[in-house]
Formats: C-alpha cells, structure tokens, sequence
C-alpha cells in the first residue's frame, strides 16, 4: 500500500460491504463526526447512523452507514455495521414512509413508545434521504 493508504473493511451480517484501500473515512460516531487518516492512533468507538464517506485517490464514495462499531488502527479500519447502502441501493420512498413514522411516534403522546428506537429509526432514514437528489 501507498504511505497515505490504509486497508477499510466494512463488514455486515449478510455481506461484506467494502474491502479495499483509502486515503481516509469520514463517519459518524456517538461522540460526534470523525475523519481518520493513515496513521491514526488506535480507536475503538461506537457508530451512529449516517452518511460515511470513503476517500480514495482524490475521489468520494458515500454510503448509508447504520449503527455498528469501528476499531481503527494506524494502517486499518475494521468496521462491523447492522447495514450499510451504497446509494443506488436506497429505496427512497421507503425511507421517506419511515421517516414520517419515526417522527410521528417521536411527535406523539402515545404511552410505551421506545423513545431511542424511533430516534435511531428517524437517523437511519435521514441517512438515506440524504442522498436523494
């Protein structure tokens, strides 16, 4: 590999989402947004849904990134996500009808709702919103 390169998995329960090189990933965390480079010291942090952008030889790809975990070493990112949507993959309106249902249960004031889960619910479907044009 390339100085600034690193090895990327990105590993989901039905398929192995991604494998190969980059120049650095940006992701969204519990603690906030981080972009990683070659060279970073070792992280293990928890993943948020959202838009997870992978850098390669001055080119982006973006993708739907659901909930998971990362560990980062300095030359690799190993990344156990519950899913992960290339945008070509992202039924759209389906999204859009689980948006309106998260925030509708988030809105409401019916009792026994799973106030986190309808917030993951809402981030995962914006996620794939985002990339709707």
């Amino acid at each position: 590999m390339a100085d600034n390169k690193f090895k990327l998995s990105v590993m989901c329960p039905d398929r192995i989402f991604f494998n190969g090189e980059a120049d650095m990933v940006e992701m969204n965390t519990t603690e906030g947004y981080i972009g990683v480079y070659q060279g970073h010291i070792p992280l293990a942090t928890v993943l948020s849904p959202g838009v997870m952008v992978i850098h390669n030889n001055g080119k982006e790809r973006k993708a739907a990134l659901h909930s998971g975990f990362a560990e980062i070493t300095p030359d690799k990112i190993m990344i156990l996500a519950e899913a992960a949507e290339w945008p070509d993959e992202i039924d759209f309106k389906r999204a859009e009808e689980a948006r309106i249902r998260a925030e509708r249960r988030l809105a409401g004031s019916e009792s026994g709702i799973d106030i986190s889960r309808a917030e993951a619910a809402l981030r995962r479907s914006l996620a794939r919103i985002s990339f709707k044009g």
